[in-house]
């Protein structure tokens, strides 16, 4: 009977550390799930992309640097993407994806300010197709970047709280890093009710 006194210590500590282990554990693959929601929808605006390059290019021929820019900024914010598949809490991974997200936002910002030029490219109607399927895609970017950003959140938390932090170190879970890119400016709507409003 004293030999039972002396293990339940024992048996109480390896639970608790199989319980903050397999919780780690479920937090990371929710942390993991969230970053491959946003690479759906990052792929899906990608794909978008070169239809939008190449539905107003016969409308920006003068403008050929801006589509030219705006293709190659698609492709690196592509390749950061696939080079983040598998590897979604590190801080550099998701720095590196959401650089590159930040500058082709900045190349679809100055691609949307220039067609502005254009009145006939606003009236296209597949073009005006394309950025409508783009603006959705976006508003999806930011939500699942926001429930991504509440799993790091969650990780984060655990990871550095005490006693969990004593297991966490140990095991190799690390704080993740928040996806912060920002969508492309639009210009606002401007709304005028003129002389009778």
């Amino acid at each position: 009977m004293n030999a039972w006194w002396l293990l339940l210590p024992l048996v109480l500590l390896v639970g608790w550390l199989i319980a903050v282990f397999n919780r780690l554990v479920a937090l990371r693959n929710r942390l993991q799930n969230a970053f491959s929601q946003i690479d759906v929808q990052l792929l899906r605006r990608h794909d978008l992309i070169p239809n939008l390059v190449e539905a107003v290019k016969g409308y920006l021929a003068h403008e050929r640097n801006v589509l030219e820019s705006v293709a190659r900024l698609r492709g690196e914010a592509r390749e950061a993407a696939s080079a983040a598949q598998g590897k979604p809490a590190s801080a550099d991974t998701v720095r590196q994806v959401s650089e590159a997200e930040d500058r082709l936002n900045r190349g679809l910002t100055q691609l949307y300010a220039v067609s502005e030029n254009y009145p006939e490219l606003k009236g296209d109607t597949t073009v005006r197709q394309l950025m409508e399927e783009l603006a959705s895609a976006e508003n999806r970017i930011a939500f699942a970047r926001q429930a991504y950003n509440d799993a790091v959140m969650r990780m984060n938390t655990a990871v550095q709280s005490f006693p969990a932090n004593l297991v966490a170190g140990p095991f190799g879970f690390q704080a993740g890093a928040f996806f912060e890119a920002e969508p492309p400016a639009r210009e606002a709507v401007k709304v005028s009710l003129g002389a009778g409003g």
